[in-house]
């Protein structure tokens, strides 16, 4: 099970689940913008994980975990326009 996680592709099965969902939810109805707000952050985190497992240069791992976190305020502030 090591070469799962030294190769990174822990990370791409956890991309590839994230993407099924996407699909899943857009097949039902969900709008891209909304997608984009729940499951970008996770995916900007899984991918900034697959750059430390596989020994990336920090700014490949600093980045995507750094933009996560906007995205996700983001995605609050709509939910958040939502309820009133």
């Amino acid at each position: 099970m090591s070469w799962l996680f030294e190769t990174g592709h822990a990370a791409d099965l956890i991309l590839a689940v994230l993407l099924a969902e996407a699909l899943w939810l857009r097949a039902r109805g969900w709008g891209w913008r909304e997608l984009v707000g729940l499951l970008g952050p996770a995916a900007l985190i899984v991918l900034g994980l697959r750059g430390a497992l596989t020994g990336s240069a920090w700014p490949l791992i600093a980045v995507p975990l750094a933009l996560s976190l906007p995205l996700h305020l983001l995605d609050l502030r709509q939910r958040e326009k939502g309820r009133e």
